[in-house]
């Protein structure tokens, strides 16, 4: 089965500022050089790989994205010994045996097996359902895609390249839309560079202090200016050194926004360090990062942030 390629309807974005705004709009705030990665993307249909530590946004990305462009998100999220058909297809058996029996006798083996390897026999997997998808297209996510395994990576090349799978029984499948790919990594390993070269690629790290403070106050309207200021500059702080090397993770930018919305439930205008050591399990889910964070450390932390805000 062969499905004829057609161009793609051009980007919704006439510029990369165009992008910025329109993400902005549902509530994720892109600084120039990740806009300009997902508008070349977009604009030169090439799968984008973004890389970088878990919490710094790469999969929300994608789910702003589908949104500002009208397509539907498919996501397949990987995971180690991932299979070909847990992505692609897989054959529906049991309607294969019933069709087999209700037929058996009527017809020649040649003919049945034409029969039951007809596309209404496919269950579609988030690959497949992204070549298929009709106008203006799908959007793929392959998320955590470090967590499968080589063969896997080797598997995706002909869906990086051409946005086409071969299917042995069908023949080759080719997008009628490009969809829009796009891949994360968290980097737990390094990933072949024949998938990087099918790629652009943006290496996404943690915001700065005034993004970061844009996205508490985007997502988290309800939060006082002045704990807002503080949740932001104290995160910031966290991540610097010499307190980042304390901890063994960062807190991303999901903790950030989920511990403003916690201090907010807990009437709070202004951090101080009994509060925050209170509330750490909501920043880390390390059991050695909780236990680090103690009120010592937390004054410490939150006079840094006191100096920087004063500074700013």
């Amino acid at each position: 089965m062969t499905v004829a390629t057609t161009p793609a309807a051009s980007p919704t974005f006439e510029s990369v500022d165009a992008l910025v705004a329109a993400l902005q709009g549902v509530g994720y705030f892109a600084d120039r050089r990740l806009a300009t990665a997902v508008f070349l993307a977009l604009k030169l249909q090439r799968p984008l790989l973004l890389e970088g530590e878990p919490g710094v946004g790469k999969t929300e990305l994608a789910k702003a994205l589908s949104q500002v462009l009208g397509r539907a998100l498919l996501r397949l999220q990987c995971f180690d010994g991932l299979e070909q058909r847990e992505a692609l297809y897989e054959w529906n058996y049991a309607a294969q045996l019933l069709h087999l029996r209700a037929a058996e006798g009527r017809a020649p083996t040649a003919e049945l097996e034409q029969e039951v390897y007809q596309p209404h026999y496919l269950v579609r997997r988030p690959l497949l359902q992204a070549l298929e998808a009709p106008s203006p297209g799908a959007l793929l996510l392959i998320d955590e895609v470090d967590r499968a395994d080589e063969p896997f990576e080797a598997f995706l090349l002909e869906y990086l390249g051409e946005y086409q799978v071969s299917i042995p029984e069908l023949g080759t499948v080719r997008a009628a839309v490009a969809p829009v790919t796009i891949l994360t990594s968290n980097r737990t390993r390094e990933l072949n560079d024949a998938v990087k070269r099918r790629c652009l690629y943006h290496w996404l790290d943690y915001p700065e202090r005034e993004r970061e403070l844009a996205i508490v106050r985007a997502l988290v309207p309800e939060a006082p200016r002045r704990l807002a200021d503080q949740v932001a500059a104290f995160v910031q702080q966290l991540r610097s050194a010499p307190f980042g090397g304390q901890f063994q993770r960062s807190p991303g930018i999901a903790e950030t926004v989920e511990w403003a919305r916690a201090l907010v439930a807990l009437d709070t205008l202004a951090l101080d360090p009994e509060v925050v050591v209170e509330t750490s399990g909501i920043l880390f889910k390390q059991r050695d990062d909780i236990a680090a964070l103690n009120q010592a450390l937390a004054s410490d932390v939150l006079d840094a942030a006191t100096r920087i805000e004063a500074a700013g």
